[in-house]
């Protein structure tokens, strides 16, 4: 338990000290996550942090029980009014917070991680992401909970990854970091580049 929580909370910090380096400019940049910008994602990243339960319920009330109808407004509304220093500053000094959500501990690894890749891959940011987290998160078939959440068509496909021992699935190898193929999983469409195989262009920008 300890071990994941610091590789939380080094997460968080690290993409904390990115943040505080980011142009005004790349807080309005697409991040990978639909309709949100760098400022939505991160507004996001840190409700946990920022809603108590009584809020949180006040407002998932508010969206008649629908979380991502809620964590969608939240984020826009706070991105509007927040200033990319106090949103810095949310990731910051809640490296060490203990929220969770139902995924457990793993679940909020999973979380962070993935939310930072939204930001950091579509700036061309590559930072690599150490391989003992990736494991945490990397689901291990087909059935994981993760993988059938986010709906991503991956039938008839072999992810390898070209960075670790880590492949998924069965059919035409589509190939690449790992980091990226969590992305895939996760319905995230990548920049030019990252994927090999024929399956490739199916998860990528045109």
């Amino acid at each position: 338990m300890d071990t994941i929580r610091d590789m939380i909370a080094a997460q968080r910090t690290e993409l904390a000290e990115l943040l505080a380096r980011l142009p005004r400019s790349g807080w309005d940049e697409p991040s990978l996550c639909a309709g949100w910008r760098v400022r939505e994602v991160v507004a996001h990243i840190t409700m946990p942090f920022r809603y108590g339960r009584g809020r949180f319920a006040l407002e998932l009330a508010k969206s008649r029980g629908r979380f991502n109808e809620m964590a969608d407004r939240l984020a826009r509304r706070d991105a509007g009014v927040m200033s990319p220093a106090d949103l810095a500053a949310a990731v910051r000094s809640n490296a060490g917070h203990p929220w969770k959500p139902p995924g457990g501990y793993t679940g909020a690894l999973a979380h962070d991680l993935i939310h930072g890749l939204d930001i950091t891959v579509p700036l061309g940011l590559d930072r690599p992401v150490p391989e003992e987290r990736l494991r945490l998160v990397l689901p291990s078939s087909l059935d994981d909970r993760s993988v059938r959440f986010f709906g991503a068509d991956l039938d008839g496909i072999e992810l390898r990854a070209s960075d670790m021992d880590w492949a998924l699935g069965s059919g035409v190898p589509l190939t690449g970091a790992a980091a990226d193929l969590l992305l895939v999983m996760c319905g995230r469409t990548l920049p030019p580049g990252r994927l090999a195989g024929q399956p490739g262009a199916r998860f990528t920008r045109v």
